[in-house]
């Protein structure tokens, strides 16, 4: 749990223990970690948690929380004792971190036959040196005490970034960190592993990764689901055990707290399953992504906080977020307006993926009305809060061509001008988003610009036997597209190439360059229907 102002779990909790061996079969030991300040107050228990006088004490103990975990236990590697139960808790760089698991890593996982230990990327039990090292890391500092494959990981994953870092990462350097190892975990098991995890990072910060999956002969699915509730508060109702709390009599305007559970919680509230290989970090209540949500984060002094290490550079100019501007100069560049001038050129527009809004205010004065979609809730609430849109829509690009009129009847709509600040580079096959865009501009012709990163063709050639989608996954969970790729898909739908701007810096990764484009392209009348 996390969240906006000091909040207590007990509602949750009290949902959550009943699985501890009654409503659920994780009967096999229960954890909690609770941060206050800097320092974390944790909780452990071999016994179930639906049984433990520890957790019935906890559950009426009104401890008020920033940031939380808490675990129950279904043993699949170790035994059921006090070392082997979650969360686990380790210092480093003078921050409490705190870590729980559900799943199974096969890259650390305690050998079940002879064979297998012959495998050098398993953990061998014997002795904890045998732990995979990640990242940079030629030693390890942090060693499991239990025998569990997720302390192992912990551990590692604490090693890679000690090993990385000599000054405290800002959040969007530790997040691209993070999301690193996730990869590297995951990576030649990708079929066996189960990997969803919470990680604690102080007083502010929770991250929460997932790579679902069912154990073998299971038809159990293990994921992570999440639920932000904020104003206005309404009845949320417990799934596990009979009972409900109206929350609009007991919460304030000011209050907002994020969810993070393997299984939802409640019965009557919106739920949001993790997308496979998805990280978010959470603070504040609200959960984020992009390097410059992390840095927005970091302004409002929720980054970390150390005195045992110099803190890097806040915000540094690599992650800032200058794709809305650059975009910008690039369609006034290829219509022939002026920068800076007021005019407005477009009569009806729509922000694709719009975000907090920081795309939808750099084309704000060169748009006479303004449609922001976003499939995020929290996103397209704080794009609201912007002032900067006409109309906020929660969805797909294709809902943005739906408007309901004065009788309430749904009908068409249709716009001039559409944009994507870096949308494309979270969606792997585009077409559906060319149909969509089509449909919108068709009416009248007009505009579509974007963003995109480009795969280096010459680093990724295809074997011509098989077939190219034209796009691929890069190790930061993001996809670049290959030139040919956009090229074919303007061709096919109509579209006329204004501008490309290609070996654009769009963002940095591992210290590196990302190149992309920016492109405008043109719906001529002649084009629409």
């Amino acid at each position: 749990m996390n969240c906006a102002s000091p909040t207590d779990f007990n509602f949750s909790f009290k949902g959550f223990k009943c699985r501890g061996g009654e409503t659920d079969v994780h009967a096999h030991g229960w954890g909690l970690a609770i941060y206050e300040g800097r320092g974390v107050r944790t909780f452990h228990d071999p016994l179930p948690c639906a049984a433990s006088p520890i957790a019935d004490m906890v559950s009426s103990y009104p401890i008020k929380t920033l940031n939380m975990m808490a675990h129950i236990r279904y043993a699949t590697q170790g035994a059921v004792s006090l070392e082997n139960v979650h969360p686990f808790t380790r210092e480093m760089w003078g921050i409490q971190w705190t870590f729980a698991h559900n799943g199974e890593v096969p890259k650390f996982t305690v050998p079940r036959n002879p064979q297998e230990e012959n495998n050098s990327n398993n953990f061998c039990g014997g002795t904890t040196t045998d732990i995979p090292l990640l990242g940079k890391c030629m030693k390890a500092v942090y060693h499991p005490v239990g025998d569990t494959d997720s302390e192992a990981v912990f551990c590692a994953m604490l090693n890679a970034l000690r090993a990385e870092f000599t000054t405290l990462p800002t959040l969007p350097v530790l997040y691209e960190a993070i999301q690193r190892l996730c990869c590297e975990i995951v990576r030649g098991h990708e079929e066996k592993t189960i990997f969803n995890f919470l990680l604690g990072c102080g007083q502010f910060t929770m991250f929460a990764f997932s790579w679902p999956g069912s154990r073998d002969g299971s038809k159990v699915w293990n994921g992570l689901h999440y639920l932000v509730r904020w104003p206005p508060f309404s009845t949320a109702v417990l799934k596990d055990v009979d009972y409900a709390v109206d929350f609009s009599k007991t919460n304030t305007a000011n209050d907002r707290v994020a969810i993070i559970a393997t299984k939802p919680l409640t019965t009557n509230e919106n739920w949001k399953e993790f997308k496979k290989g998805e990280l978010l970090m959470f603070s504040n209540g609200l959960p984020y992504s992009k390097p410059y949500e992390l840095c927005q984060v970091e302004r409002c002094g929720r980054g970390l906080s150390s005195r045992a290490i110099p803190r890097g550079e806040i915000c540094p100019i690599k992650f800032s977020y200058n794709i809305p501007k650059l975009l910008r100069e690039t369609v006034c560049q290829a219509l022939g307006h002026k920068e800076g001038d007021q005019k407005v050129w477009a009569e009806r527009a729509v922000d694709l993926g719009c975000g907090s809004g920081q795309s939808g205010a750099q084309f704000r004065q060169c748009v006479k009305h303004l449609t922001g979609v976003d499939l995020s809730p929290e996103m397209a609430e704080e794009a609201r809060e912007s002032s900067c849109y006409d109309r906020i829509i929660v969805g797909d690009a294709e809902c943005a061509l739906h408007e309901n009129n004065q009788s309430g009847q749904e009908g068409r709509t249709w716009y001039d001008f559409i944009f994507a600040c870096d949308l494309f580079p979270y969606v792997e096959d585009l077409q559906p988003i060319f149909q969509t865009v089509r449909k919108g501009l068709e009416g009248k012709g007009g505009t579509l610009a974007f963003s995109v990163e480009l795969l280096d063709e010459s680093l990724n050639e295809s074997n011509e036997e098989v077939a190219d989608p034209g796009f691929v996954m890069q190790s930061c969970a993001r996809f670049a597209h290959k030139r040919w790729y956009i090229s074919q898909l303007c061709k096919e739908f109509g579209f006329h190439e204004l501008l490309r701007k290609e070996s654009t810096v769009l963002r940095q990764h591992c210290g590196k360059d990302v190149l992309g484009a920016l492109v405008v392209l043109e719906l001529p009348p002649s084009e629409a229907v």
